[in-house]
Protein backbone atom coordinates (compact mmCIF):
# COMPACT_ATOMS: atom_id res chain seq x y z
CA UNK A 1 0.00 0.00 0.00
CA UNK A 2 1.20 3.84 -0.77
CA UNK A 3 2.73 5.51 2.22
CA UNK A 4 0.30 7.93 2.54
CA UNK A 5 -2.63 7.38 5.36
CA UNK A 6 -5.80 5.96 4.60
CA UNK A 7 -8.63 8.36 4.32
CA UNK A 8 -11.76 5.91 4.65
CA UNK A 9 -12.78 4.18 7.46
CA UNK A 10 -13.99 0.73 7.35
CA UNK A 11 -16.86 2.08 9.30
CA UNK A 12 -18.10 4.49 6.97
CA UNK A 13 -18.20 1.75 3.92
CA UNK A 14 -21.43 1.31 4.20
CA UNK A 15 -22.42 4.70 3.36
CA UNK A 16 -20.18 4.29 -0.18
CA UNK A 17 -21.95 3.92 -3.54
CA UNK A 18 -20.07 1.19 -5.14
CA UNK A 19 -18.56 3.74 -7.55
CA UNK A 20 -16.98 5.99 -4.43
CA UNK A 21 -15.16 2.43 -3.24
CA UNK A 22 -14.07 1.58 -6.59
CA UNK A 23 -12.41 5.13 -6.37
CA UNK A 24 -11.00 4.74 -2.47
CA UNK A 25 -9.44 1.55 -3.61
CA UNK A 26 -8.03 2.50 -6.65
CA UNK A 27 -6.54 5.81 -4.93
CA UNK A 28 -5.10 4.10 -2.47
CA UNK A 29 -7.29 5.62 0.53
CA UNK A 30 -8.62 1.98 1.66
CA UNK A 31 -7.14 -1.37 1.14
CA UNK A 32 -8.58 -4.28 -0.67
CA UNK A 33 -8.05 -6.38 2.56
CA UNK A 34 -10.00 -4.17 4.65
CA UNK A 35 -13.27 -3.63 2.52
CA UNK A 36 -13.19 -7.39 2.00
CA UNK A 37 -13.32 -8.11 5.60
CA UNK A 38 -15.72 -5.56 6.24
CA UNK A 39 -18.05 -6.95 4.25
CA UNK A 40 -17.48 -10.38 5.14
CA UNK A 41 -18.21 -9.12 8.50
CA UNK A 42 -21.53 -7.82 7.15
CA UNK A 43 -22.83 -10.94 5.94
CA UNK A 44 -21.46 -13.08 8.75
CA UNK A 45 -23.66 -10.54 11.31
CA UNK A 46 -26.68 -10.26 9.01
CA UNK A 47 -27.10 -13.57 6.53
CA UNK A 48 -28.45 -15.87 9.14
CA UNK A 49 -31.38 -13.64 9.32
CA UNK A 50 -31.66 -13.06 5.34
CA UNK A 51 -30.57 -16.04 3.59
CA UNK A 52 -29.11 -14.30 1.05
CA UNK A 53 -26.07 -16.55 0.98
CA UNK A 54 -25.97 -20.16 0.29
CA UNK A 55 -22.07 -20.13 1.47
CA UNK A 56 -19.01 -17.95 1.99
CA UNK A 57 -15.48 -18.23 1.08
CA UNK A 58 -13.48 -16.33 2.89
CA UNK A 59 -10.05 -18.10 2.71
CA UNK A 60 -10.06 -17.35 -0.75
CA UNK A 61 -11.58 -13.83 -0.51
CA UNK A 62 -9.13 -12.51 1.44
CA UNK A 63 -5.92 -14.28 -0.44
CA UNK A 64 -7.09 -12.83 -3.46
CA UNK A 65 -7.34 -9.15 -1.12
CA UNK A 66 -4.12 -9.55 0.04
CA UNK A 67 -2.75 -10.16 -4.08
CA UNK A 68 -4.62 -7.54 -5.04
CA UNK A 69 -3.31 -5.10 -2.05
CA UNK A 70 0.70 -6.20 -3.19
CA UNK A 71 -0.13 -5.87 -7.12
CA UNK A 72 -1.30 -2.07 -5.87
CA UNK A 73 2.11 -1.76 -3.92
CA UNK A 74 3.76 -2.69 -6.50
CA UNK A 75 2.29 -0.19 -9.01
CA UNK A 76 1.07 -3.08 -11.43
CA UNK A 77 -2.16 -2.43 -14.02
CA UNK A 78 -5.29 -2.15 -11.79
CA UNK A 79 -8.58 -3.61 -13.51
CA UNK A 80 -11.84 -1.77 -13.82
CA UNK A 81 -13.20 -3.27 -10.40
CA UNK A 82 -10.06 -3.49 -8.39
CA UNK A 83 -10.47 -4.96 -4.69
CA UNK A 84 -14.43 -4.86 -5.46
CA UNK A 85 -15.94 -7.37 -3.58
CA UNK A 86 -19.26 -8.87 -5.10
CA UNK A 87 -20.94 -12.58 -5.25
CA UNK A 88 -21.99 -14.86 -7.96
CA UNK A 89 -25.72 -16.65 -8.00
CA UNK A 90 -25.22 -20.31 -7.65
CA UNK A 91 -25.70 -21.09 -10.85
CA UNK A 92 -22.62 -19.41 -11.92
CA UNK A 93 -19.61 -21.88 -12.13
CA UNK A 94 -16.67 -20.09 -9.73
CA UNK A 95 -13.36 -22.35 -9.35
CA UNK A 96 -12.92 -24.39 -6.27
CA UNK A 97 -16.59 -23.37 -4.75
CA UNK A 98 -19.38 -25.94 -5.20
CA UNK A 99 -22.15 -25.32 -7.63
CA UNK A 100 -25.61 -27.10 -6.42
CA UNK A 101 -28.02 -24.60 -9.26
CA UNK A 102 -30.32 -24.57 -6.17
CA UNK A 103 -31.49 -28.55 -6.44
CA UNK A 104 -31.41 -31.01 -4.34
CA UNK A 105 -31.60 -33.31 -6.64
CA UNK A 106 -28.32 -33.39 -8.16
CA UNK A 107 -25.28 -33.56 -6.13
CA UNK A 108 -23.44 -30.54 -5.79
CA UNK A 109 -20.01 -30.24 -7.91
CA UNK A 110 -16.33 -28.81 -7.73
CA UNK A 111 -15.96 -26.90 -11.13
CA UNK A 112 -12.18 -26.68 -11.98
CA UNK A 113 -12.58 -23.23 -13.60
CA UNK A 114 -14.29 -20.09 -13.50
CA UNK A 115 -17.56 -19.70 -15.95
CA UNK A 116 -17.71 -17.37 -18.48
CA UNK A 117 -18.91 -14.70 -16.18
CA UNK A 118 -16.56 -14.96 -13.48
CA UNK A 119 -13.85 -15.33 -15.15
CA UNK A 120 -14.69 -11.93 -16.37
CA UNK A 121 -15.26 -10.02 -13.51
CA UNK A 122 -12.14 -11.94 -12.00
CA UNK A 123 -9.89 -10.18 -14.67
CA UNK A 124 -11.05 -6.80 -13.91
CA UNK A 125 -10.18 -7.42 -10.33
CA UNK A 126 -13.55 -8.16 -8.56
CA UNK A 127 -13.33 -10.57 -5.38
CA UNK A 128 -16.00 -13.38 -5.13
CA UNK A 129 -17.23 -13.63 -1.45
CA UNK A 130 -19.51 -16.47 -1.91
CA UNK A 131 -21.87 -18.14 -3.66
CA UNK A 132 -25.90 -16.66 -3.51
CA UNK A 133 -29.36 -18.31 -2.89
CA UNK A 134 -31.13 -19.49 -5.98
CA UNK A 135 -34.64 -21.09 -7.39
CA UNK A 136 -34.20 -24.32 -8.26
CA UNK A 137 -32.26 -24.33 -11.84
CA UNK A 138 -33.36 -19.97 -11.70
CA UNK A 139 -36.49 -21.63 -12.85
CA UNK A 140 -38.42 -19.53 -10.09
CA UNK A 141 -38.92 -15.23 -9.41
CA UNK A 142 -38.55 -16.24 -5.97
CA UNK A 143 -35.50 -17.60 -4.60
CA UNK A 144 -36.32 -20.94 -2.36
CA UNK A 145 -35.27 -24.62 -2.70
CA UNK A 146 -34.47 -27.64 -0.90
CA UNK A 147 -31.02 -27.17 -0.10
CA UNK A 148 -30.75 -23.43 2.34
CA UNK A 149 -32.83 -21.39 3.90
CA UNK A 150 -35.10 -18.76 1.45
CA UNK A 151 -33.38 -15.57 0.23
CA UNK A 152 -35.18 -12.89 2.17
CA UNK A 153 -36.28 -9.44 1.37
CA UNK A 154 -34.31 -7.34 3.80
CA UNK A 155 -37.18 -4.16 3.52
CA UNK A 156 -39.91 -7.30 5.46
CA UNK A 157 -38.04 -10.58 5.88
CA UNK A 158 -41.12 -11.98 5.71
CA UNK A 159 -41.63 -11.16 1.95
CA UNK A 160 -38.88 -12.45 -0.89
CA UNK A 161 -36.58 -10.24 -3.00
CA UNK A 162 -37.57 -12.20 -5.89
CA UNK A 163 -35.69 -14.12 -8.24
CA UNK A 164 -33.97 -16.03 -9.56
CA UNK A 165 -31.08 -13.13 -9.04
CA UNK A 166 -32.78 -12.90 -5.04
CA UNK A 167 -29.93 -13.58 -2.97
CA UNK A 168 -27.80 -11.17 -4.86
CA UNK A 169 -30.78 -8.98 -4.84
CA UNK A 170 -30.72 -9.21 -0.70
CA UNK A 171 -27.53 -9.23 0.16
CA UNK A 172 -27.30 -5.63 -1.98
CA UNK A 173 -30.09 -4.19 -0.49
CA UNK A 174 -28.79 -4.74 2.93
CA UNK A 175 -25.14 -3.69 2.51
CA UNK A 176 -23.52 -6.99 2.49
CA UNK A 177 -22.27 -5.95 -1.15
CA UNK A 178 -21.60 -2.80 -2.68
CA UNK A 179 -23.14 -4.58 -6.35
CA UNK A 180 -23.88 -8.04 -7.67
CA UNK A 181 -24.22 -9.48 -11.29
CA UNK A 182 -27.49 -11.47 -12.06
CA UNK A 183 -28.80 -13.55 -15.28
CA UNK A 184 -31.65 -12.82 -16.84
CA UNK A 185 -33.53 -15.36 -18.63
CA UNK A 186 -37.49 -14.03 -18.03
CA UNK A 187 -36.86 -11.24 -15.48
CA UNK A 188 -34.14 -12.77 -13.05
CA UNK A 189 -32.09 -9.54 -12.89
CA UNK A 190 -34.93 -7.00 -12.72
CA UNK A 191 -37.55 -8.71 -10.25
CA UNK A 192 -35.56 -9.00 -7.21
CA UNK A 193 -34.60 -5.27 -8.07
CA UNK A 194 -37.80 -3.91 -8.07
CA UNK A 195 -38.88 -6.09 -5.44
CA UNK A 196 -35.64 -4.88 -3.23
CA UNK A 197 -35.45 -1.03 -4.19
CA UNK A 198 -32.62 -1.41 -6.28
CA UNK A 199 -31.60 -0.66 -9.99
CA UNK A 200 -31.77 -3.71 -12.08
CA UNK A 201 -30.68 -3.46 -15.50
CA UNK A 202 -31.63 -6.87 -18.48
CA UNK A 203 -28.34 -6.06 -21.37
CA UNK A 204 -29.06 -6.88 -25.01
CA UNK A 205 -29.11 -10.23 -25.89
CA UNK A 206 -25.24 -11.23 -26.23
CA UNK A 207 -23.99 -7.75 -24.73
CA UNK A 208 -22.31 -9.85 -21.62
CA UNK A 209 -21.35 -13.63 -21.17
CA UNK A 210 -23.73 -15.62 -18.97
CA UNK A 211 -24.82 -18.85 -17.86
CA UNK A 212 -27.76 -20.42 -17.32
CA UNK A 213 -28.77 -23.31 -15.18
CA UNK A 214 -30.48 -25.02 -18.14
CA UNK A 215 -29.94 -24.96 -21.61
CA UNK A 216 -30.85 -21.53 -22.57
CA UNK A 217 -32.35 -22.50 -26.10
CA UNK A 218 -34.87 -19.67 -26.53
CA UNK A 219 -31.25 -17.40 -26.14
CA UNK A 220 -33.36 -15.66 -23.56
CA UNK A 221 -30.47 -15.55 -20.66
CA UNK A 222 -28.02 -12.63 -20.48
CA UNK A 223 -26.26 -11.30 -17.64
CA UNK A 224 -26.63 -8.09 -16.14
CA UNK A 225 -26.23 -5.86 -13.03
CA UNK A 226 -28.01 -5.26 -9.49
CA UNK A 227 -26.80 -1.98 -8.13
CA UNK A 228 -27.95 0.84 -5.87
CA UNK A 229 -27.63 3.22 -8.31
CA UNK A 230 -27.75 3.95 -12.12
CA UNK A 231 -24.17 5.08 -11.51
CA UNK A 232 -23.07 1.84 -9.66
CA UNK A 233 -24.93 -0.38 -12.27
CA UNK A 234 -22.91 1.10 -15.14
CA UNK A 235 -19.66 0.54 -13.46
CA UNK A 236 -20.71 -2.90 -12.95
CA UNK A 237 -21.51 -3.22 -16.54
CA UNK A 238 -18.31 -1.63 -18.06
CA UNK A 239 -16.46 -4.32 -16.24
CA UNK A 240 -19.15 -7.21 -17.71
CA UNK A 241 -18.16 -5.99 -21.16
CA UNK A 242 -14.75 -5.26 -20.89
CA UNK A 243 -14.03 -8.38 -23.17
CA UNK A 244 -15.64 -8.48 -26.34
CA UNK A 245 -18.16 -11.60 -27.12
CA UNK A 246 -19.44 -13.08 -30.17
CA UNK A 247 -22.89 -11.38 -30.50
CA UNK A 248 -22.43 -7.47 -29.69
CA UNK A 249 -19.72 -4.66 -29.29
CA UNK A 250 -18.26 -4.73 -25.57
CA UNK A 251 -19.16 -0.37 -25.83
CA UNK A 252 -21.85 1.82 -24.99
CA UNK A 253 -23.19 3.06 -29.07
CA UNK A 254 -21.30 6.24 -28.78
CA UNK A 255 -18.08 4.69 -27.88
CA UNK A 256 -17.83 5.47 -24.22
CA UNK A 257 -18.28 3.61 -21.22
CA UNK A 258 -21.77 3.06 -19.92
CA UNK A 259 -20.69 4.86 -16.36
CA UNK A 260 -19.86 7.87 -18.53
CA UNK A 261 -23.29 7.89 -20.07
CA UNK A 262 -24.96 7.20 -16.53
CA UNK A 263 -22.82 10.07 -15.13
CA UNK A 264 -23.70 12.57 -18.65
CA UNK A 265 -27.71 11.86 -17.87
CA UNK A 266 -28.67 13.76 -20.89
CA UNK A 267 -30.91 12.99 -23.59
CA UNK A 268 -34.79 13.39 -23.70
CA UNK A 269 -36.85 10.80 -24.97
CA UNK A 270 -40.57 9.25 -26.55
CA UNK A 271 -41.54 7.25 -24.76
CA UNK A 272 -44.88 5.15 -24.58
CA UNK A 273 -46.55 3.99 -21.98
CA UNK A 274 -48.34 0.26 -21.81
CA UNK A 275 -49.67 -2.13 -19.23
CA UNK A 276 -50.90 -4.72 -21.72
CA UNK A 277 -49.01 -7.92 -20.96
CA UNK A 278 -48.89 -11.23 -23.61
CA UNK A 279 -50.18 -13.37 -20.53
CA UNK A 280 -53.58 -12.07 -20.71
CA UNK A 281 -54.57 -14.10 -23.56
CA UNK A 282 -54.59 -16.86 -20.95
CA UNK A 283 -54.44 -15.72 -17.19
CA UNK A 284 -56.14 -12.52 -15.56
CA UNK A 285 -53.18 -9.79 -14.99
CA UNK A 286 -54.55 -7.32 -12.79
CA UNK A 287 -52.51 -4.60 -11.24
CA UNK A 288 -52.08 -4.07 -7.43
CA UNK A 289 -52.81 -0.44 -6.97
CA UNK A 290 -49.25 0.10 -5.67
CA UNK A 291 -47.90 -0.99 -9.19
CA UNK A 292 -50.39 1.88 -10.79
CA UNK A 293 -49.08 4.69 -8.40
CA UNK A 294 -45.88 3.42 -8.85
CA UNK A 295 -46.07 3.65 -13.03
CA UNK A 296 -48.20 6.93 -12.22
CA UNK A 297 -44.88 8.45 -10.57
CA UNK A 298 -42.96 7.12 -13.02
CA UNK A 299 -45.00 8.48 -16.24
CA UNK A 300 -44.92 12.03 -13.56
CA UNK A 301 -41.29 11.80 -13.45
CA UNK A 302 -40.19 11.24 -16.97
CA UNK A 303 -42.44 14.25 -18.20
CA UNK A 304 -40.89 16.32 -15.60
CA UNK A 305 -37.53 15.50 -16.74
CA UNK A 306 -38.29 16.53 -20.29
CA UNK A 307 -39.68 13.13 -22.18
CA UNK A 308 -42.91 12.74 -24.51
CA UNK A 309 -44.56 10.49 -22.71
CA UNK A 310 -47.46 8.76 -24.45
CA UNK A 311 -49.95 6.01 -24.37
CA UNK A 312 -49.10 2.99 -26.65
CA UNK A 313 -51.19 1.32 -28.68
CA UNK A 314 -49.92 -2.40 -28.55
CA UNK A 315 -51.22 -6.03 -29.22
CA UNK A 316 -49.35 -9.13 -28.29
CA UNK A 317 -50.08 -12.57 -30.18
CA UNK A 318 -52.28 -15.11 -28.22
CA UNK A 319 -50.07 -18.13 -28.09
CA UNK A 320 -47.28 -16.44 -26.39
CA UNK A 321 -47.84 -17.95 -22.92
CA UNK A 322 -47.77 -21.77 -23.95
CA UNK A 323 -44.98 -20.76 -26.54
CA UNK A 324 -42.87 -19.12 -24.08
CA UNK A 325 -43.48 -21.80 -21.25
CA UNK A 326 -42.54 -24.57 -24.01
CA UNK A 327 -39.31 -22.71 -25.02
CA UNK A 328 -38.42 -22.12 -21.05
CA UNK A 329 -38.75 -25.46 -19.93
CA UNK A 330 -37.56 -27.29 -22.94
CA UNK A 331 -33.64 -27.98 -21.48
CA UNK A 332 -35.56 -29.78 -18.19
CA UNK A 333 -36.64 -32.40 -20.76
CA UNK A 334 -33.10 -33.88 -21.04
CA UNK A 335 -32.45 -33.43 -17.41
CA UNK A 336 -31.00 -36.66 -15.88
CA UNK A 337 -31.71 -37.77 -12.70
CA UNK A 338 -29.56 -40.29 -10.17
CA UNK A 339 -31.75 -42.79 -8.48
CA UNK A 340 -34.53 -41.08 -6.35
CA UNK A 341 -33.96 -37.19 -7.99
CA UNK A 342 -36.73 -37.14 -9.32
CA UNK A 343 -38.69 -37.09 -5.71
CA UNK A 344 -36.44 -34.16 -4.59
CA UNK A 345 -37.41 -31.68 -7.02
CA UNK A 346 -39.47 -28.49 -6.37
CA UNK A 347 -43.11 -29.23 -7.56
CA UNK A 348 -42.91 -26.30 -10.15
CA UNK A 349 -39.93 -28.56 -11.93
CA UNK A 350 -41.18 -31.78 -11.89
CA UNK A 351 -44.40 -30.35 -13.15
CA UNK A 352 -42.98 -28.77 -16.17
CA UNK A 353 -40.06 -31.07 -16.32
CA UNK A 354 -42.94 -33.86 -17.16
CA UNK A 355 -44.97 -31.45 -19.43
CA UNK A 356 -41.51 -30.99 -21.33
CA UNK A 357 -40.86 -35.09 -21.93
CA UNK A 358 -44.21 -35.11 -23.11
CA UNK A 359 -44.30 -32.52 -25.91
CA UNK A 360 -43.09 -33.52 -29.18
CA UNK A 361 -39.87 -32.33 -31.54
CA UNK A 362 -42.69 -30.34 -33.69
CA UNK A 363 -44.50 -29.04 -30.54
CA UNK A 364 -41.15 -27.54 -29.78
CA UNK A 365 -40.01 -26.24 -33.37
CA UNK A 366 -43.89 -24.79 -33.01
CA UNK A 367 -43.13 -22.86 -30.40
CA UNK A 368 -40.02 -21.05 -31.38
CA UNK A 369 -41.50 -20.48 -34.62
CA UNK A 370 -43.77 -18.31 -32.79
CA UNK A 371 -41.48 -16.69 -30.47
CA UNK A 372 -39.79 -15.59 -33.37
CA UNK A 373 -42.80 -14.24 -35.03
CA UNK A 374 -43.51 -12.31 -31.48
CA UNK A 375 -39.86 -10.84 -31.57
CA UNK A 376 -39.91 -9.33 -34.81
CA UNK A 377 -43.51 -8.15 -34.43
CA UNK A 378 -43.27 -6.13 -31.05
CA UNK A 379 -40.09 -4.84 -32.12
CA UNK A 380 -41.50 -3.36 -35.04
CA UNK A 381 -44.67 -2.13 -32.66
CA UNK A 382 -41.95 -0.81 -30.05
CA UNK A 383 -39.73 1.28 -32.57
CA UNK A 384 -42.36 3.62 -32.76
CA UNK A 385 -40.74 5.29 -29.58
CA UNK A 386 -37.78 5.28 -28.38
CA UNK A 387 -38.80 3.38 -24.91
CA UNK A 388 -41.69 1.53 -23.73
CA UNK A 389 -42.75 2.04 -20.42
CA UNK A 390 -44.41 -0.72 -17.89
CA UNK A 391 -44.94 -1.21 -14.49
CA UNK A 392 -42.30 -3.26 -13.30
CA UNK A 393 -44.32 -5.81 -11.17
CA UNK A 394 -47.66 -6.49 -10.86
CA UNK A 395 -48.22 -7.05 -7.31
CA UNK A 396 -46.09 -6.02 -4.44
CA UNK A 397 -43.33 -7.61 -3.15
CA UNK A 398 -44.84 -11.57 -2.17
CA UNK A 399 -44.78 -13.33 1.37
CA UNK A 400 -41.88 -16.12 1.24
CA UNK A 401 -43.71 -19.64 0.87
CA UNK A 402 -46.48 -17.51 -1.16
CA UNK A 403 -46.13 -19.77 -3.84
CA UNK A 404 -46.03 -23.05 -2.57
CA UNK A 405 -49.22 -24.90 -1.77
CA UNK A 406 -49.33 -28.52 -0.64
CA UNK A 407 -53.16 -28.91 -0.77
CA UNK A 408 -52.81 -29.49 -4.04
CA UNK A 409 -51.72 -32.93 -5.79
CA UNK A 410 -50.15 -33.78 -8.83
CA UNK A 411 -48.51 -31.50 -11.06
CA UNK A 412 -51.52 -29.02 -9.98
CA UNK A 413 -49.06 -27.58 -7.50
CA UNK A 414 -46.35 -26.94 -9.60
CA UNK A 415 -48.56 -25.37 -12.28
CA UNK A 416 -50.63 -22.81 -10.15
CA UNK A 417 -46.79 -21.66 -9.16
CA UNK A 418 -46.10 -20.75 -12.36
CA UNK A 419 -49.38 -19.32 -13.25
CA UNK A 420 -48.58 -17.08 -9.82
CA UNK A 421 -45.08 -16.28 -10.89
CA UNK A 422 -46.76 -14.84 -14.70
CA UNK A 423 -49.25 -12.63 -12.81
CA UNK A 424 -46.51 -11.72 -10.78
CA UNK A 425 -44.26 -10.32 -13.23
CA UNK A 426 -46.44 -10.00 -16.42
CA UNK A 427 -44.18 -7.44 -18.45
CA UNK A 428 -40.31 -8.79 -17.92
CA UNK A 429 -40.10 -12.16 -20.01
CA UNK A 430 -41.57 -10.58 -23.03
CA UNK A 431 -38.32 -8.66 -23.28
CA UNK A 432 -36.07 -11.50 -23.26
CA UNK A 433 -37.96 -13.10 -25.75
CA UNK A 434 -37.42 -10.08 -28.15
CA UNK A 435 -33.88 -9.54 -26.77
CA UNK A 436 -34.02 -5.93 -26.06
CA UNK A 437 -32.84 -4.06 -23.18
CA UNK A 438 -34.66 -3.00 -20.34
CA UNK A 439 -33.97 -1.44 -16.54
CA UNK A 440 -36.14 -1.60 -13.72
CA UNK A 441 -36.03 1.07 -10.58
CA UNK A 442 -38.09 2.69 -8.05
CA UNK A 443 -40.57 5.36 -8.65
CA UNK A 444 -42.75 4.75 -5.28
CA UNK A 445 -43.08 3.95 -1.82
CA UNK A 446 -45.72 2.12 -0.53
CA UNK A 447 -47.60 3.01 2.94
CA UNK A 448 -45.21 0.13 4.80
CA UNK A 449 -42.04 1.56 2.99
CA UNK A 450 -41.84 -1.29 0.54
CA UNK A 451 -40.42 -0.57 -2.82
CA UNK A 452 -42.40 -0.02 -6.14
CA UNK A 453 -41.10 0.93 -9.37
CA UNK A 454 -41.16 0.83 -13.16
CA UNK A 455 -39.73 -0.78 -15.97
CA UNK A 456 -38.14 0.90 -19.50
CA UNK A 457 -37.14 -1.23 -22.47
CA UNK A 458 -35.04 0.17 -24.89
CA UNK A 459 -34.21 0.19 -28.38
CA UNK A 460 -31.41 -2.85 -29.98
CA UNK A 461 -28.12 -1.92 -28.24
CA UNK A 462 -29.61 1.13 -26.12
CA UNK A 463 -28.44 0.49 -22.41
CA UNK A 464 -26.95 3.83 -22.79
CA UNK A 465 -29.85 6.03 -22.87
CA UNK A 466 -31.60 3.44 -20.26
CA UNK A 467 -29.11 3.97 -17.88
CA UNK A 468 -28.95 8.02 -18.49
CA UNK A 469 -32.90 8.54 -18.03
CA UNK A 470 -32.20 5.82 -14.45
CA UNK A 471 -29.54 8.44 -13.90
CA UNK A 472 -32.03 11.43 -14.33
CA UNK A 473 -34.89 10.36 -12.18
CA UNK A 474 -32.32 10.01 -9.46
CA UNK A 475 -31.45 13.33 -9.44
Amino acid sequence: MPDQPHSVSPGELRDFTALELRNALAAGEISAREVTEHFLARIEEMNPALGAFLLTTPEAALKDAAAADERFARGRPLGLLHGMPLAHKDLADVAGVPTTLGTAALPAYVPETDGPLPAVLRRAGAISLGKTQVPEFGLSSYSENLIGPPARNPLDPALSPGGSSGGSAAAVAAGMLPFAPGTDGGGSVRIPAAATGLVGLKPNRGRVPAGSGQSDLGQFVVAGPLARTAADAALLLDAMVAEPNFHATSAAPAGESFLAAAQRAEGRFRIGVSTLSPFSSRLEITLDPEAVQALEAGIKALAGAGHDVAEAQLSYDERYPDAFQTVWTAGLSTLELPDGGEERLLPITAAVRRRAQQRSAADLVTAIDVLRRFEQDTISAYSAYDMILTPALGQTPRPVGWYWDSSLEGDAQGLRDYDLQCQYSPFTSMVNVCGLPAITFPTHRTEDGLPMGIQLIGRPGCEAELLSVAAQLEK
